[in-house]
């Protein structure tokens, strides 16, 4: 039914349906419950308060539908399912709200469309919602920080709930609620990681993970679907939570629904307020519980796809034949079409909710103050004095974490494993079990589950909230933690405030793992990080030494909205650089390490990432200045400075650098009769140096694959990496010069 033109509030030209007041409306719909000055409804048990909560449920189904069959593409049934949910959410004023779900971003944004925070981006009416939904520029596929009044990314499974945790971490005062979707709970470590966060941080309570438990995954049904209510009551308590409200819709159902699954639209406009009313109640007394101390839970169980075009996995995806004209998609709009006047008081409340628009009130919409550090103190290593890379960086991880009571460091396999027991020794590992032969305090800075997961994504959703971080890793288990890092990275590029950087250090790469066979010898990942750099704030850093590492930690940790990861090993290696020179080389991007007076047939040039890498190269130079060679050895251990502007999206990005070595200094570096491409990993960091140097030959010499070896030499020598092979190569390419 249409509405009159006149009585058509702004912000809602562009919507197609407009329906009947509900009986009673003029009774409990005559104002907005949420008066202005307010944050929050009063009373979950007011009727007034109910009704309104059902408003705006359902208005966001609309608004989810219509979006989405607007562009014949997005999803809208997984939202739909938790619609009373999200509203009383909201309603409560707790508008401080993540998901793990990146599938319900059509229902976050209908959100952020109903409390105005959209205008901030241009967005002030459904036609500009229309058009703006998954383009460029606009209301991308998955949630993005981007958006004003979103708090985090959501896109792969099992991230959300860091989030959440992190922010509960930073603001004590407010209630960070997670929505997980029972797709996704097949993801075992979403449980895992909050039960392990609550055992070393047990004070911390104030997030409040909601299942939106409708049976379904994304193409069929969800791993949990056969679980009775009781199964999932105690699959939640037996992770540690103390307080699990579950509200299951077919106890309201007056429709004779047959299965255990129900769509709530169906029933009676009586038995949907009850149920909302329940739904309502039930999340007041978890987001209570949660604020009190009380590891707390909320689940609403109700069908997949309620109040939309369909039900089921069916309803999950829209395809480019479900478009606002087909009948299917005209009629689920007008069984949730809503008369103007309810739009106007959904608008309202949800404007007040929360203290306003999220947009203007989220706790990521405004930089968190940065606790300033002082200038760290570096222990200058002597050149040629042998030193452990990661123990030096150590040191200045407990500066960090004794000027910043914020700071987390996280670590799955352990501090001491990679010599940096300097940390835990300043910091203490934060555990439940007081004993100082382990460093082990109830209130220590070092978090250690044992699932790299779990610590990417709590130092990841710290950094993104405002804090500072550090993530600790065997450079083989990290590919296990990593996409949340890649996923923050993304997020960091697109925000509008600034942000301490992500800040990672691997260690214990394939070359010192030997005896522990190729399980720990997995380097691979670097090409993960190589082809990041690309992004425009992605930055591998290889330090060559225990002075590099400390200049290479000092401007990541300086560093903004960026992602930064150190790789370095955690055995004694030669030191080739001075403090200074190293913190040249690190905004320069490369520089010289050795150099040959001398030589008469020929320069050879070795560009290398790493540490442990420069035993074979400098065995290497021995042999080809014996043979008449002049030899350039030069480290390469900022290789995103190498590569030329137009290779990387650095103008597309927050916090932008356009730093980048100038040609004639790059010649300098690489120019010689032949180049030889070195790394203990995988060769694609060294990619800028190949596309842009002029020698005539060129070659690289790095990983190929692990086996179990007594040292690391032979694992080089396995991989061909050694001197006796450069030098053959060289002799190959130069010998009849």
């Amino acid at each position: 039914m249409s509405s009159n033109n006149s009585s058509i509030p702004d912000f809602c030209q562009g919507i197609q349906h407009f329906g009947e007041k509900w009986p009673d409306f003029d009774k409990h719909a005559a104002q907005a419950v949420i008066a202005e000055g307010k944050s929050a409804i009063s009373n979950s048990a007011d009727d007034d308060s109910v009704y309104q909560t059902l408003l705006a449920a359902d208005a966001l189904r609309y608004l989810t539908l219509q979006v989405t069959g607007a562009k014949g593409s997005g999803h809208p049934g997984g939202f739909a399912s938790s619609a009373e949910a999200h509203a009383s959410l909201m309603m409560l004023g707790h508008t401080n709200i993540v998901t793990e779900v990146g599938h319900h971003a059509p229902g976050f944004y209908s959100s952020m469309f109903l409390d105005s925070s959209l205008e901030d981006m241009g967005i002030h009416n459904m036609n500009d919602m229309m058009q703006r939904f998954r383009e460029q520029h606009g209301l991308l596929g998955h949630l993005s920080g981007a958006i004003p009044g979103l708090l985090a990314p959501a896109g792969p499974l099992g991230q959300g709930q860091h989030f959440a945790m992190a922010g509960a971490y930073l603001h004590r005062d407010k209630l960070f609620p997670v929505t997980i979707g029972d797709g996704g709970m097949g993801e075992p470590y979403v449980l895992n990681s909050m039960m392990h966060f609550h055992t070393a941080y047990p004070d911390v309570t104030n997030f409040l993970p909601c299942l939106i438990w409708n049976g379904y995954s994304q193409e069929h049904h969800s791993m949990v679907s056969l679980h009775d209510n009781q199964q999932m009551l105690d699959y939640w308590t037996g992770h540690g939570f103390e307080e699990v409200i579950l509200i299951d819709a077919k106890d309201f159902d007056d429709s004779d629904q047959k299965g255990a699954y129900v769509d709530s639209s169906h029933f009676s406009l009586k038995q949907r307020l009850a149920f909302t009313k329940a739904v309502l109640q039930g999340v007041d007394a978890a987001a209570k519980s949660a604020m009190a101390g009380k590891l707390t839970a909320f689940i609403i169980k109700q069908l997949k796809g309620t109040g939309v075009h369909t039900v089921g996995a069916k309803s999950h995806n829209l395809y480019p034949a479900d478009t606002l004209d087909q009948p299917h998609i005209i009629d689920g709009l007008k069984r949730r079409a809503l008369p103007a006047e309810a739009w106007q008081l959904v608008r309202d409340n949800l404007r007040r909710a929360g203290g306003g628009p999220a947009a203007k009130t989220a706790v990521t919409e405004g930089e968190l103050e940065f606790t300033s550090l002082p200038s760290l103190k570096m222990k200058e290593f002597a050149k040629g004095e042998k030193s452990v890379p990661s123990t030096a960086m150590g040191e200045l991880v407990a500066q960090v974490g004794l000027s910043d009571a914020r700071y987390v460091v996280t670590n799955a396999d352990g501090n001491e494993a990679s010599a940096m027991k300097n940390i835990n020794d300043a910091l203490k590992i934060r555990h439940p079990t007081q004993d100082p032969l382990y460093n082990q305090e109830p209130n220590g800075q070092v978090y250690e589950p044992l699932n790299e997961d779990a610590c990417a994504g709590f130092a990841a959703g710290l950094a993104l909230f405002g804090s500072r971080s550090i993530w600790l890793s065997y450079e083989s288990f990290a590919i296990n933690g990593w996409p949340i890092m890649q996923t923050v990275a993304q997020a960091m590029a697109e925000l509008r405030r600034k942000t301490p950087s992500t800040v990672c250090m691997f260690t214990a790469g394939a070359l010192e793992q030997g005896r522990n066979g190729w399980t720990h010898q997995r380097p691979e990942i670097e090409n993960y990080f190589a082809a990041m750099m690309r992004n425009g704030n992605s930055y591998p850093l290889f330090p060559c030494d225990a002075n590099g590492i400390q200049t290479a930690f000092e401007y990541a940790t300086a560093s903004y909205n960026k992602s930064m990861v150190i790789i370095a090993s955690k055995s004694p290696l030669p030191v080739y650089m001075t403090i200074e020179e190293s913190r040249q080389a690190i905004e320069e991007g490369a520089a010289t390490i050795y150099e040959s007076k001398s030589g008469s047939k020929g320069t050879v040039v070795f560009a290398v990432t790493g540490d442990m890498i420069f035993l074979p190269v400098f065995e290497a130079k021995d042999k080809l200045e014996g043979d008449g060679y002049k030899v350039r050895i030069v480290a390469v251990v900022n290789p995103r400075r190498l590569y030329r502007p137009t290779d990387i999206a650095w103008d597309t990005v927050s916090q932008p650098d356009d730093k980048f070595m100038g040609d004639d200094q790059f010649n300098a570096l690489f120019d010689g009769d032949a180049l030889l491409a070195v790394s203990g990993g995988p060769s694609a960091a060294l990619e800028p140096v190949l596309l842009r140097t002029r020698a005539p030959k060129r070659d690289t010499f790095c990983w190929k694959r692990g086996e179990t070896t007594a040292s690391p030499a032979e694992i080089m020598a396995f991989n061909g990496i050694t001197a006796e092979a450069m030098q053959n190569r060289i002799n190959g390419f130069l010998a009849t010069k």
